[in-house]
């Protein structure tokens, strides 16, 4: 009797396993930041508050690197500097302004939701490739979603606050760029990033241009406290670094796309836990944004070089 073997399935690469659970990893963490970000004013800390304890909880854990850091930052380029420090102070001030203006589902759909569009534009300018067809759909139904954001969601979330998570998206874009090309590791992403917005902030709280109860000793300790664990810990640390190995794995591309899926869990979140309704033109949105994700992940990254791993 003649037998025959029958084909294996190609097991994922290592690479390819790796990144898929740091972006699993960061879509958890993106939406405990949302949630947090919108839930800063009941728990008695201003922005100002808020970055300190979200910059300090990273650069007190990894001081140890801080040496091996600088010297590694004499052989990066400059604008690679700017960019991975975009995603710092500046993001993070964006971001909870945004969410102050708005609500937590629309906070968590519009930022991550934004910012294959605006990834996929930044590399446009770069390289003038196009877009395949099946992308570029999916980046149009992402732009109908944040339409039906604005158009439909209404109440606090006006022109201004959205407006607003657009420039925290694009920020973040802009960040995700400059990490693809950077020579840092991810403990000196974290590092650079931590230790300079932490002066930032801490500046702009100690001149007053920021308010602040924590140079004013009137700070409540256990909103400290939870604070530095979701937001030190937990997106100080932890959602960075599986952001920085999500890229280094599978390029800018998959990474931003997936992380726009996060929104889905803070709507379901922000339901019982804020008291926020997810509404007929937020469900629109979320439907919108997260089957644009969908179409742009399974869009094949070798066909698109600007964007692929090996080119970034």
């Amino acid at each position: 009797m003649t037998t025959f073997a029958l084909p294996r399935r190609p097991a994922l690469a290592r690479s390819t396993v790796i990144g898929l659970a740091a972006v699993a990893a960061v879509v958890a963490l993106w939406s405990s930041f949302a949630l947090s970000a919108r839930a800063l004013e009941g728990a008695g800390l201003t922005m100002a508050d808020a970055a300190i304890v979200r910059f300090a909880v990273p650069a007190l854990v990894l001081s140890p690197w801080i040496s091996r850091t600088f010297r590694a930052l004499r052989r990066e380029r400059a604008l690679i500097v700017a960019l991975v420090l975009l995603a710092g102070l500046p993001h993070y001030l964006l971001f909870a302004w945004g969410a102050h203006l708005t609500s937590a589902a629309l906070t968590g759909l519009l930022v991550p939701g934004t910012v294959p569009l605006f990834v996929t534009l930044l590399l446009f300018a770069r390289s003038r490739r196009g877009i395949p067809r099946r992308r570029a759909l999916a980046l149009a139904a992402i732009v109908a979603g944040v339409a039906a954001s604005a158009v439909f969601t209404g109440g606090s979330a006006g022109p201004g606050g959205i407006a607003v998570l657009l420039a925290a998206g694009f920020v973040w874009a802009a960040y995700t760029v400059g990490l693809a090309r950077t020579r840092l590791d991810p403990v000196g992403v974290i590092v650079v990033v931590s230790l300079a917005s932490l002066l930032g902030a801490a500046v702009l709280a100690a001149t007053g241009a920021l308010p602040s109860h924590l140079f004013s000793g009137s700070i409540d300790l256990g909103a400290l406290g939870g604070y530095a664990l979701v937001q030190g810990i937990g997106t100080g640390l932890l959602s960075t670094a599986c952001y920085v190995v999500a890229v280094k794995n599978l390029g800018s591309s998959i990474p931003a796309a997936a992380g726009a899926l996060s929104p889905v869990l803070t709507a379901v979140v922000a339901a019982p836990l804020l008291g926020e309704p997810v509404t007929a033109g937020l469900a629109l949105a979320l439907a919108l944004i997260a089957s644009g994700v969908a179409l742009f992940a399974l869009t094949p990254t070798a066909s698109v070089s600007p964007s692929a791993p090996n080119e970034v």
